[in-house]
């Protein structure tokens, strides 16, 4: 009874289909419980440093109703953006309903589409890979798949991570390095693969060029089926997405920096080269993306059996406080610098 906690992620996507049901005042309900709700819940709850059992994990881990709430998200998802773009192009809306509608489907693109892929992709079964990412497609950021998995994990905290921003860099710097150099690096890893195998790289072997058409149908057929108010409306919930998506990443390896080693080389990817919070609400809203350093540590494992690890850097507030803060770039540095200043003292005792 008490893992049907994370249901509470589906109230969401919920509150994205009644916003775009009410409309009015309501088309901010998801707005409005995302940074304004979630962040006076959290300040007001304790957080949770509880870990599941060792013993536990393994049986934990077979238990298929985890796995449900990560596939239900798929309908949920394409469900919510088809009547999105069937509204905004259907219906005589104003200016701020259609704005606060566009910026509530986009957080649940980027916390139910993306996040969900996330977790999807870093499992071995093809099931799993494959709604990870369709997960992606309405984000327009199926590359993610590639680059996350292959480029970020090995090179997190490290300069050659276009996603791990650097300290005393602001957020909307950070957008434009990630985004771009992520895009890059899917390129070259796919490039890399493609050639070690003895493979051609333009074909549709290439999953970059897979992607990159998959994606251009996807926008056609919106653009066919619903004009150009829809070809636009598709475009603006995938920016919001990304950017939600790469502001997480901003504040998860916000200045911690991995030492280089004699070889040269990085050292290990270890608890302390992410941020963690174990604030409850967004724990459960994110499927446990907010214990970031173990899933770094180890990131096979599976969202319901991650720790809090005592020796990772903890970020004073929860996730979507923390956003609000690096958008607003000196709060963010004056709440962020001294505990970085504390962690990396501590890093080198």
């Amino acid at each position: 009874m008490k893992d049907a906690k994370y249901l509470a992620a589906y109230i969401l996507p919920l509150s994205a289909a009644g916003a775009l049901y009410l409309q009015g005042v309501w088309s901010w309900a998801t707005v409005v419980l995302t940074f304004v709700v979630i962040p006076v819940v959290e300040i007001f709850t304790p957080q949770s440093t509880e870990n599941v059992a060792p013993e536990a994990e393994p049986e934990r881990t077979k238990i298929h109703f985890f796995d449900w709430l990560l596939f239900l998200n798929l309908p949920i998802v394409f469900g919510l953006v088809g009547a999105y773009l069937y509204n905004i192009t259907h219906n005589a809306l104003s200016i701020s309903e259609i704005l606060g509608l566009t910026l509530g489907t986009g957080i649940v693109l980027g916390a139910n589409g993306i996040n969900v892929a996330h977790e999807l992709g870093h499992r071995s079964d093809r099931a799993a890979r494959f709604c990870s990412k369709l997960l992606l497609l309405p984000s327009l950021y199926q590359h993610f798949f590639i680059e996350h998995n292959r480029g970020h994990h090995k090179h997190v905290a490290t300069d050659k991570d276009p996603a791990s921003a650097r300290a005393g860099q602001m957020v909307y710097v950070f957008w434009f390095q990630s985004i771009l150099g992520s895009w890059r690096s899917a390129w070259r890893l796919e490039k890399e693969r493609l050639l070690q195998d003895g493979k051609n790289v333009v074909s549709l072997g290439n999953e970059m060029i897979r992607f990159s058409l998959f994606q251009a149908l996807w926008l056609i057929v919106v653009g066919l089926s619903l004009g150009a108010v829809g070809f636009a409306g598709a475009l603006a919930i995938a920016l919001v997405s990304v950017l939600l998506l790469e502001t997480i990443n901003y504040v998860e390896h916000y200045g911690l920096r991995r030492r280089m080693l004699a070889s040269g080389r990085p050292e290990p990817v270890l608890p302390i080269h992410s941020w963690n919070s174990n604030h409850e609400l967004g724990r459960i809203f994110l499927y446990e993306l907010t214990r970031h350093s173990d899933h770094h540590f180890k990131a096979t494992r599976k969202y319901q059996i991650l720790r809090h690890i005592d020796e990772s850097p903890q970020l004073p507030y929860g996730y979507p406080t923390s956003i609000i803060l690096a958008l607003l770039p000196p709060l963010w540095f004056a709440v962020m610098h001294p505990r970085l200043k504390n962690k990396t003292a501590t890093m080198a005792i």
